[in-house]
C-alpha cells in the first residue's frame, strides 16, 4: 500500500488501496463530537485495514465541537469531504458509483446526517453504502431492554452512556437544547418517510453498549421504509471496539464485515441507458 497523504487542504487523509478494487470509503472517527483525531486506531487502523483489503479510504479530520464550533460545522466538513472524494474519484482509482460513507460512534452520526442532507438536497450521487459502527443517533434514547440493562449492571465499566451523559453530549454538539435539533443532527428521529431513499446500510452495534438502542431503532425504521439494512451485534464487545484493535478479535471481525460489503458493491448497469440513448438517436 502507498503511504497515506493529506489532501483537500488538510481536511482529509487518503489511504490508497494496496490493490484497488474500485471501491472507496469516506470515513469519520468518533469521539463524542468533541474529541478524536486521524491518528486514533478508530481512524488510522480502520483505514489501513480496509485499504489493505482493496478500498481506498478518505479519513475526515472534521472540526471538533467546542467554543465557536457547533453543528452544522462538523457535518459540513463531512459533506465537503464527500464532494472532494467524488470530484477526485478518477485520481483515487475509485468508481464514483462504488463510493461509500461510514463512521464510528459520533462519526456514524455525522455520516448518517450528512447522507440525509445529500438526499434532501437532491444530490446527483449519494453513497452507495453506509457503514455504521456502534452509532449514536439519538439525543434522548429509549431505555435498554431488560437483558441489556442486566448486562450493563453486571459490567459497570461498560455503562458509560446513560441518559444524562448522552443528552449533555448532544447539547454540546448543538450548542443548545436537543428538542429543537434539526433531523440530520439527531438522525435516529427519522421516520420511515424520511428514510425512503436512504442507501443500503450495515450497522455493527456494540454488545454491552447502551448506545446500541439507537442503532437498533434506526435499523427498524430503515426496515419499515423498505430499505436494505443489515444490523448485527458484535458479540462480547462494549462501545468503541474499533479503537482497541488488539484487545481481541472483534475489531478484525467488524473490519471483515465492512470489507465484504464494500467488495460486493457493483457499478450500476448502464446497458439500458445506453440502449435508450442509441434508440433516441
Amino acid at each position: 500500500m502507498s503511504e497515506p497523504y493529506s489532501a483537500a487542504d488538510g481536511l482529509v487523509r487518503v489511504y490508497p488501496a494496496r490493490e484497488p478494487n474500485g471501491t472507496g470509503l469516506v470515513w469519520a472517527h468518533g469521539g463524542g463530537f468533541a474529541g478524536g483525531d486521524l491518528d486514533m486506531p478508530e481512524a488510522d487502523w480502520v483505514a489501513r485495514e480496509l485499504a489493505w483489503r482493496g478500498t481506498t479510504v478518505v479519513s475526515v479530520d472534521y472540526r471538533l465541537v467546542g467554543d465557536g464550533c457547533r453543528y452544522p460545522a462538523p457535518s459540513d466538513d463531512i459533506l465537503s469531504a464527500w464532494a472532494w472524494a467524488q470530484d477526485s474519484a478518477a485520481r483515487l482509482r475509485v468508481d464514483r458509483g462504488r463510493l461509500a460513507i461510514g463512521g464510528a460512534s459520533a462519526g456514524a452520526n455525522l455520516v448518517t446526517g450528512a447522507t440525509l442532507r445529500l438526499i434532501e438536497a437532491g444530490a446527483a450521487t449519494v453513497p452507495a453504502l453506509v457503514l455504521l459502527a456502534y452509532p449514536t443517533l439519538l439525543a434522548v434514547q429509549p431505555a435498554p431492554d431488560a437483558a441489556l440493562r442486566a448486562a450493563l449492571d453486571a459490567t459497570p465499566a461498560f455503562d458509560r452512556f446513560g441518559p444524562d451523559v448522552v443528552r449533555a453530549m448532544y447539547e454540546n454538539f448543538l450548542g443548545g437544547p436537543v428538542d429543537v435539533a434539526p433531523l440530520p443532527a439527531v438522525p435516529g428521529l427519522a421516520t420511515a418517510g424520511d428514510l425512503a431513499e436512504f442507501p443500503p446500510t450495515l450497522i455493527v452495534n456494540g454488545d454491552v453498549d447502551e448506545l446500541r438502542v439507537s442503532g437498533e431503532l434506526f435499523a427498524r425504521t430503515l426496515r419499515a421504509a423498505g430499505r436494505d439494512v443489515e444490523a448485527v451485534v458484535e458479540t462480547g464487545t462494549d462501545h468503541g471496539h474499533l479503537n482497541r484493535p488488539h484487545a481481541g478479535p472483534a475489531a478484525s471481525v467488524t473490519i471483515d464485515r465492512f470489507a465484504s460489503r464494500l467488495a460486493a458493491l457493483r457499478t450500476p448497469d448502464l446497458a439500458s441507458v445506453t440502449l435508450d440513448e442509441g434508440t433516441a438517436s
